[in-house]
This record gives C-alpha cells, structure tokens and sequence, in this order.
C-alpha cells in the first residue's frame, strides 16, 4: 500500500498553481546529455517584459517561488526554470559551475524564443543570476539578487552564517538527509524559522525531494561543488526578505 505524502501532495498542489496563474511545464532537450524543465507563459504577451526567477538551494523552483508567481503574472512574462540536478533538470556533461547553469539557462530561453530578460535570483540562483548577467550583458535588462553574497570580501567570509571544516560537512546541511540536518538548514536558511515541525514530514520531504538526488552520482559531485562555493558566503534570510521587496516595488 503506498504511503500518504505530505510533500508529495504539495508538489501537486503547486502543479496546479503555477498552472492556474497562467504558467506550463516544458522540458527541453539541449544536447550533450543535458535536459532543462522550465515553466513558461501559456501565451507570451510580447508588449509585457520577461521576467525569470531562478530559485536557490531546494527541492525545485515551484518551492520557492509559489507565492509570487501569480501576482507578478499580470506584469510579466514569467519564466521559472529548474537548474540542473534540481527538479527535472539535470545533465550528463562534467561541468558543475553556476556559469555552466547560467548557460544553460540561457540556451533554453533562446530555445522559447526570449532573447532579452529581467532576472530574478535568490541565494545559490543569484549566483547563477549574476554570472547571467555578466556572460550575456547585452541580454540581461535588470537583474535583482536576494541573499546572495556574490560581493563578499575575505573579511567577511571569515563571519559568515555557515562555518564548516569541510565540503561534506556543507553538504550535511545544504542536501539534510536527516531530520536533525534539515532543522539545521530551516534555521539558517529562514527570516522566522518555522517551530515544532514534525519528524515525519520532514522524513517525507528528505524521502521525496532529497533522497534520489542524493543517491545519485552526479548529482552528488554538483552539490559538493555548489557547497564549495556557497559554504563560506551562506547569506540567507529568508523567503520573508524578498516578498518585502516585491510589496515595495508594487506600493
């Protein structure tokens, strides 16, 4: 008998959302092994600007930006890929850089016929938000980072949020495979960690959104490169810090 699943049903239920603002799922081939899942506007309006969001650290974009999706709908056109070894998203070539996810992400815009953008990036995807806008300049319209020190200096580094002795121990939080792991990631990860969250769902979200990723090789050697280089600038505040921006920019 299969079991009842929390995180599962909330992955339906953001299925559904997205779809209902007006976004569909589409998954792209770009050669090379690598596969690219991307919703996209049902139609296009060319007078509205594009809009892509590209989310952080997490089980897939849906997670992350949900709650957004729907309002900036009737300004934009909103694009929300997942990166690679995120979602639907992976790749069977050995590059593991945010540059290589920026490029891809680019290919797979081209591919829907978007050649110039405003972009979006929370934590590790204002990583690959930045390294977007510093490969294709000319493409890149406006571009707005949240929690991401893409801008740190070595002083800094030295008081950051996340202190580990090394990539395993990085990725020990960032991929919890644990309950105890995983309250570790809430608490540095969230504004206002959420309290007294059950042992079984988040036994059910490590089981659904994390164990396959980490039981999988590749995957594996792209989070312990994505860890290197987001262990020692760990700047999360929250999903609360980007809503506020948005209720800004709209009053």
């Amino acid at each position: 008998m299969a079991k009842l699943s929390l995180t599962a049903m909330l992955n339906r239920c953001f299925r559904y959302s997205f779809s209902k603002a007006g976004l569909r799922s589409s998954t792209m081939d770009l050669g090379d092994g690598t596969v690219m899942h991307v919703w996209v506007p049902k139609v296009h309006i060319k007078s509205k600007p594009t809009l892509i969001l590209i989310h952080g650290i997490g089980a897939n974009a849906m997670w992350q930006w949900y709650d957004f999706v729907s309002p900036l709908m009737s300004g934009f056109n909103v694009y929300v890929p997942d990166l690679l070894f995120f979602g639907d998203s992976y790749t069977a070539r050995p590059e593991r850089s945010e540059q290589f996810q920026a490029q891809c992400v680019m290919r797979v815009m081209e591919a829907h016929g978007v050649t110039v953008m405003n972009v979006v990036g929370i934590s590790y995807g204002g990583f690959v938000g930045y390294s977007l806008a510093a490969q294709f300049k000319e493409r890149v319209e406006k571009l707005v980072l949240c929690c991401a020190g893409v801008c740190l200096e070595d002083k800094d580094l030295e008081e950051g949020m996340l202190q580990v002795k090394s990539v395993d121990e990085a990725v020990s939080i960032l991929l919890p495979q644990t309950p105890q792991k995983m309250r570790e990631l809430m608490k540095i990860s969230f504004y206002k960690p959420r309290k007294g969250v059950p042992t079984c769902f988040l036994n059910d979200f490590i089981r659904v959104c994390y164990t396959n990723v980490g039981l999988c090789k590749e995957a594996r050697a792209f989070h312990n490169v994505m860890a290197l280089s987001l262990c020692r600038v760990f700047d999360f505040v929250g999903r609360k810090c980007v809503r506020n921006i948005f209720k800004k920019e709209k009053s």
